[in-house]
């Protein structure tokens, strides 16, 4: 199990947040950066963290990482950026500066939560005031969320059948179900952990 930050409890809310930024980049310890990642994402969850946050750059860091081999890394960065993307400026600065592949890409995860946070995140992306970004509902997204409307996993199944509904036209999800070249059909579906037995 990994340590604790080394944090003082007295330097306030962002003296806190940079010192968890510091070590971040500072560690080679894989476990210390997956704490840390989680504990940074679980911060985006607060509103009042989002001007310390960007301040000190944390979409960028959550950005940077969903390109990372570590799975447990890019679930908690795009976790993050879920979190964040209710906040209009968040969500502006993510479109910006061209996160929508980054975030597509994660729709291919093995990693059940990562998809989920895609998913959503893309939803809040897409939500009005976001400006047109018709790649996130391009052919490819659509297709992949018509593969996840048949999931056997129910929150999976049901977050693609609302992306389909609300966020996509009917004209683009009739040509997703004709195309006969289906990009997303190489895309597994993330694995579930088997239901716990009490």
């Amino acid at each position: 199990m990994a340590q604790k930050p080394k944090v003082d409890p007295h330097v306030g809310r962002l003296g806190y947040l940079q010192a968890l930024v510091t070590e971040f980049q500072e560690t080679e310890s894989q476990d210390a950066k997956e704490q840390v990642l989680a504990n940074l994402a679980n911060f985006a969850y607060d509103p009042n963290n989002y001007q310390y946050l960007r301040q000190l750059q944390v979409l960028d860091l959550f950005l940077d990482s969903l390109s990372e081999e570590n799975e447990s890394l890019v679930e908690f960065a795009i976790g993050g950026l879920c979190n964040l993307c209710a906040d209009r400026a968040n969500k502006e600065y993510i479109l910006q500066v061209g996160g929508i592949p980054l975030i597509t890409n994660c729709l291919s995860s093995p990693n059940e939560e990562t998809v989920l946070s895609a998913v959503t995140t893309l939803m809040y992306l897409s939500s009005p005031g976001a400006g047109s970004h018709p790649e996130l509902t391009s052919l490819p997204v659509v297709q992949c969320m018509l593969r996840f409307s048949l999931s056997a996993n129910v929150r999976l199944r049901n977050l693609a059948q609302i992306f389909l509904e609300d966020f996509c036209s009917p004209t683009q999800v009739a040509e997703a179900r004709s195309w006969h070249a289906h990009s997303a059909l190489g895309i597994p579906l993330p694995r579930t952990e088997a239901p716990q037995q009490p």
